[in-house]
């Protein structure tokens, strides 16, 4: 059984191709389910953000997951062939330590992923996917992730999408604190562009939500108000700035309820964010000439503070992942044994449980106990001894490798002079 990774992310394929192959958060467990019916996949996990895809995956055969991925998404094997990675087991280690240590993200050594990767873990372990390999994997990787946060400047003036948003924000409006915001959604990445924008004091926060009790939480919390997502294309006109991250698998706006919202506007511009994956504002909503319209990978491309010392990080960062790899690797090496030793033990056992029997019959014969025991820890120390005597003796070419190997095992040094 194998350790490997395969997915897409931001490096690989662009946004209309991730958001066909994301996974929708109510659909995970299922999804899992299914993953784990292939008769080759031992251990499953799915993380699924904006940025990216990714299977990890446990199993004898990895192309069996890489075909039920395209099969899951009704995709053609070749249409997401040339955006696919597949990371071999030392790759895939390394691959989830830089995941969760943000080093793979779009923005370099954003601690959001950490949190995305631990949730992906909990909904595999409540699925009944996530074996003792992965386990352990995750485990690693999130101690990783803290050492490498904790000991480098990788965490050091980190501008995160929410930030990011922000930014952008100032360079179309001269005063946040001037701008009407609607968030759509009430998820963590809300949350997080809610916060942001909501220390810009803006003149008026509203949080719109499928459930506009989960959306008031985040409203009270923030100074706003919450509105049902029905009621958006009422509202829409109201506001100068919109951000959106839904699960929604469609749109929620439509150009034109954004059309008929810019009219009511008479022209005045509107900012939107859509962080959604797959999107929730339509692509020629961006084409209007009154709406400025940015995507997680525009985000992307306003993030510049701190990313000199974000980057010195690396290197100290990579130096400590890579020695998490190799420890990481060991114990996967030892797992590797288990059943070698557990048979190993077995058979020693029954010789044990053998040659008592004959001695306890022997003591029951009236025998005398000091023959009977020596001849048990004579009979006892041949019969131990009989498999690797016979393979010394019938080696071949290999019979220096052999001795090496035995004395290995053993401990033991030969005199050297026995064998002149």
């Amino acid at each position: 059984m194998a350790l490997f990774t395969l997915g897409i992310n931001h490096h690989t394929a662009p946004l209309s191709v991730r958001e066909q192959m994301a996974f929708h958060a109510e659909s995970l467990p299922r999804a899992l389910a299914d993953l784990a019916h292939c008769k080759a996949v031992h251990e499953a996990a799915i993380l699924s953000t904006c940025n990216r895809t990714e299977l990890y995956v446990a199993s004898d055969v990895p192309d069996a997951a890489t075909q039920w991925l395209a099969d899951y998404h009704r995709l053609a094997r070749h249409e997401i062939a040339p955006y696919l990675y597949t990371y071999p087991e030392r790759d895939a280690v390394r691959h989830a330590f830089r995941v969760a240590s943000g080093l793979d993200s779009m923005v370099l050594g954003e601690p959001q992923i950490l949190g995305q990767m631990k949730e992906a873990v909990r909904v595999a372990e409540e699925a009944g996917t996530l074996g003792t390999t992965l386990h352990k994997l995750f485990q690693h990787s999130f101690a990783v992730a803290k050492e490498v946060r904790s000991t480098t400047a990788i965490g050091a003036n980190v501008v995160s999408m929410a930030a990011a948003a922000v930014r952008l924000g100032e360079r179309i409006f001269e005063r946040i604190a001037d701008q009407k915001i609607l968030f759509i959604g009430a998820g963590e990445m809300i949350e997080l562009c809610a916060t942001h924008f909501s220390a810009q004091r803006p003149k008026q926060v509203v949080i719109a939500n499928r459930t506009v009790e989960r959306g008031l939480v985040l409203a009270n919390r923030l100074g706003g108000t919450a509105i049902r997502l029905e009621d958006i294309g009422e509202r829409l006109s109201q506001f100068d700035i919109v951000v959106s991250c839904t699960a929604s698998p469609l749109p929620i706006l439509g150009l034109g309820m954004v059309e008929r919202a810019i009219k009511i506007r008479r022209h005045r511009p509107m900012f939107m964010v859509d962080l959604a994956v797959p999107r929730d504002i339509e692509v020629e909503v961006g084409e209007m000439d009154d709406v400025f319209l940015y995507t997680v990978d525009d985000l992307a491309q306003v993030v510049e503070s701190g990313i000199e010392s974000r980057q010195a990080a690396v290197v100290d960062a990579e130096s400590i992942i890579g020695e998490r790899v190799e420890s990481f690797l060991r114990w996967l090496a030892t797992r590797a044994t288990v059943p070698l030793i557990r048979s190993l033990r077995d058979a020693a056992d029954r010789a044990r449980r053998h040659e008592m029997e004959h001695a306890l019959k022997l003591l029951d014969k009236g025998e005398d106990p000091a023959r009977v025991l020596e001849r048990f820890s004579h009979r006892l120390t041949n019969k131990f001894l009989h498999a690797p005597t016979q393979a010394l003796n019938q080696a071949g070419a290999d019979q220096d490798e052999l001795q090496t190997l035995v004395g290995r095992l053993f401990h033991l040094h030969p005199d050297s002079r026995f064998g002149e």
